[in-house]
């Protein structure tokens, strides 16, 4: 006669509290596009102008720096993004902690190589381009779940760091040559901001 198995307990000796804690400190879709926001940020930026930017609650966005800055991706004293470690994290990490989550055809805003500035370089496709699903957007194409929920709204009033988005996104879902594109132009869209510091008298 086959012993009797016990049920197993997974993680008993882990409190609500740990558990809670560990995913306040885990990297979330909202840390990375304020990272991408504030990697384009000169140093004149506050939460509350942060929050009114990006359409996010005050307490989420200072979670967020915190986050970032525990990390390493963003020095909260110097008051700018650590761009070496931020290229490498959003090159090669976002990928695998953010998957694509595709849906089916609607319509919404453009991204990856559908928009600006990965549309410029590339040959139009025939396929259905992928799209952030947005009632309001002009473009029927396959859903593909932005980062964070406000991102949609939020780049029609930052184009800037929208194109940062849709390279994200390139990254996480193009072929070969599609995230070797984007990969350079994130990688220019970064070194701006440090290139203007530098020139400044």
């Amino acid at each position: 006669m086959p012993s009797r198995v016990r049920p197993v307990r997974y993680a008993s000796h882990v409190s609500r509290h740990e558990t809670d804690r560990y995913i306040e400190e885990v990297i979330n879709g909202q840390d990375v596009v304020v990272l991408l926001k504030l990697a384009g940020h000169g140093e004149d930026w506050t939460v509350r102008s942060l929050e009114a930017e990006l359409g996010m609650s005050r307490a989420g966005v200072h979670r967020s720096l915190q986050r970032l800055s525990a990390s390493g991706l963003y020095d909260l004293r110097r008051r700018r993004a650590n761009i070496s470690q931020t290229e490498e994290f959003l090159v090669h990490a976002v990928k695998y902690l953010f998957p694509p989550e595709l849906g089916g055809e609607t319509r919404g805003v453009p991204t990856a190589w559908a928009a600006s500035p990965l549309a410029a370089e590339l040959a139009p496709q025939s396929d259905l381009p992928p799209v952030w699903p947005d009632p309001r957007g002009r473009q029927r194409g396959i859903a593909l779940a932005p980062l964070h929920p406000a991102v949609p709204a939020l780049v029609q009033r930052d184009p800037e760091l929208g194109e940062r988005l849709a390279l994200i996104d390139a990254i996480r879902m193009g072929d070969a040559r599609v995230r070797n594109l984007a990969t350079k132009l994130l990688s220019q869209h970064l070194a701006r901001p440090a290139a203007a510091a530098a020139a400044a008298p």
